[in-house]
């Protein structure tokens, strides 16, 4: 027979009611959107209950992970600006194009041409469906980046802030409506935290999962010390803060004098694939090296320097798989067929082509204390990385340690040596030898494993919670 305090433990420890607030949660494919898709997901498969507070969005969801019955999201009106979005994307869609066509082919990107044996084909041609879905999502994006710019100096941290009103309301609802046990913030934008420190003020115990610090090197200089203020009050204020490297939980030690049993660290991750996906075709004849990244482009996230390096190294292909490229990557593109710009790919064919390529590129932020969420993807597709920074940051420390790559400076003549010997060991049969490619070598990057982590953090907290309550 259990003990009175067994079994007040099994109780306090029971499956939760779990309110995630979340600015970025699909339909929107962004990574932190990924992030909390695939974390909610889990926390609901280990018995919880997961209420979700997000806006309204003009996405469509397409390539995205579908949700579990125990995630129910509960939606509010964006603001005027991305309301006025999401109605012109509505309208627009209309009728027959409202669900997005899969584009033929996706399962076969990799697969041989007719006629040409040897030569991979990465892309077949889009039905009528696909050129409107691909025109939908260009306008979509024009204007949702266009609103932002327009925005974004008035709103503090940006454009997006524009939801509070109507978040303010939404969480008061929940929080009302229904027994919720915790709750949880996905930052950005910092207007999440905000709402996040409402709730710890109500009683409510609260996780604020940062991921970047508020204060970050891109945040404007006019909110600078507002972003500090409040960056301040989330790490004094939540029961635990979360982060996605070792660094940016040093950082905030430090700044903040935050104690380490109120810092989790929750990497991103990626989805253990059910079915092996088919790797690259055998490497011979003239088909090229391919070389595949798959991500935005930013200044502190440069592809200039492999650029050169591709162009110089005849036999070996770039693919870029980017909403937007800088005007001298897409001037390349157009004079050389060793760069091809494949524009956005839904999340689901974006990890199909990176179990099909023969080399990832991941490509380090000047910023140390960030690694792109894309790498945690690479983790789990089984092909070797080549990752391009100057080796001193935590992705560049993983693939030497697993080993799952190689890493170099971003240099083209460096960058070009190397793509010549991986020429080498690909038309020899030897490419990755030495390296551990293995699922097992990546597990803790799993998805699964990391909201395990959570999931245990979590019980835990609302458990003390609960007995502090006498529950």
């Amino acid at each position: 027979m259990a003990t009175p305090e067994a079994a007040h433990g099994q109780s306090a420890r029971r499956p939760a009611s779990v309110l995630l607030i979340a600015y970025e949660f699909p339909p929107s494919p962004s990574p932190q959107s990924l992030r909390w898709c695939y974390l909610a997901a889990g926390l609901a498969r280990h018995g919880h209950r997961v209420h979700v507070l997000a806006p309204e969005h003009p996405g469509n969801g397409v390539g995205l992970p579908g949700l579990p019955e125990g995630v129910v999201v509960h939606r509010t009106f964006a603001g005027p600006g991305m309301g006025l979005l999401n109605l012109l994307v509505r309208r627009r869609r209309g009728g027959a194009v409202r669900e997005r066509a899969r584009v033929d082919g996706a399962e076969n990107a990799f697969a041989q041409d007719e006629g040409t044996p040897a030569t991979v084909a990465m892309q077949r041609p889009l039905n009528w469906k696909g050129h409107v879905h691909n025109a939908l999502s260009a306008f979509r994006t024009w204007l949702f980046h266009g609103l932002q710019r327009l925005m974004g100096p008035c709103f503090f941290p940006d454009g997006r802030a524009e939801w509070y009103p109507w978040a303010r309301k939404g969480l008061d609802r929940v929080l009302s409506g229904h027994a919720i046990d915790i709750v949880i913030s996905s930052h950005e934008p910092a207007t999440t935290l905000s709402l996040g420190l409402l709730a710890s003020r109500k009683g409510y115990p609260w996780i604020a999962d940062l991921g970047d610090p508020v204060l970050a090197p891109y945040t404007p200089r006019r909110w600078r010390r507002r972003a500090l203020r409040l960056e301040r009050d989330v790490c004094a204020r939540a029961d635990l803060v979360t982060v996605t490297t070792e660094t940016v939980a040093r950082s905030l030690a430090q700044r903040h004098g935050l104690d380490g049993d109120r810092l989790l660290v929750l990497t991103q991750g990626f989805a253990a694939s059910a079915d092996s996906r088919p790797g690259p075709p055998p490497f011979g004849g003239d088909r090229p090296l391919e070389l595949l990244y798959t991500g935005s482009l930013y200044v502190f996230r440069s592809i200039g320097a492999l650029v050169d390096a591709v162009e110089q190294t005849p036999g070996v292909r770039l693919n870029i798989a980017s909403i937007a490229v800088p005007d001298d990557v897409l001037a390349a593109s157009l004079r050389s067929p060793s760069i091809r710009l494949l524009g956005f790919l839904p999340h689901a064919e974006a990890v199909e082509w990176q179990a099909r390529c023969d080399v990832l590129i991941n490509l380090a932020n000047d910023d140390a204390c960030q690694i792109p969420g894309k790498f945690y993807e690479y983790l789990g597709a089984g092909r070797p990385i080549l990752h391009i920074g100057d080796g001193l940051d935590p992705a560049a420390g993983l693939v030497r340690e697993i080993p799952r790559g190689w890493a170099c400076a971003r240099d083209p003549a460096a960058l070009a040596r190397i793509l010549r010997q991986l020429m080498v060991d690909a038309r020899a049969g030897t490419l990755g030898a030495g390296l551990d490619l293995s699922p097992e070598a990546v597990a803790d990057y799993e998805w699964a494993a990391i909201s395990g982590r959570l999931h245990d953090r979590m019980t835990d907290l609302i458990a003390e919670y609960r007995k502090n309550d006498g529950q």
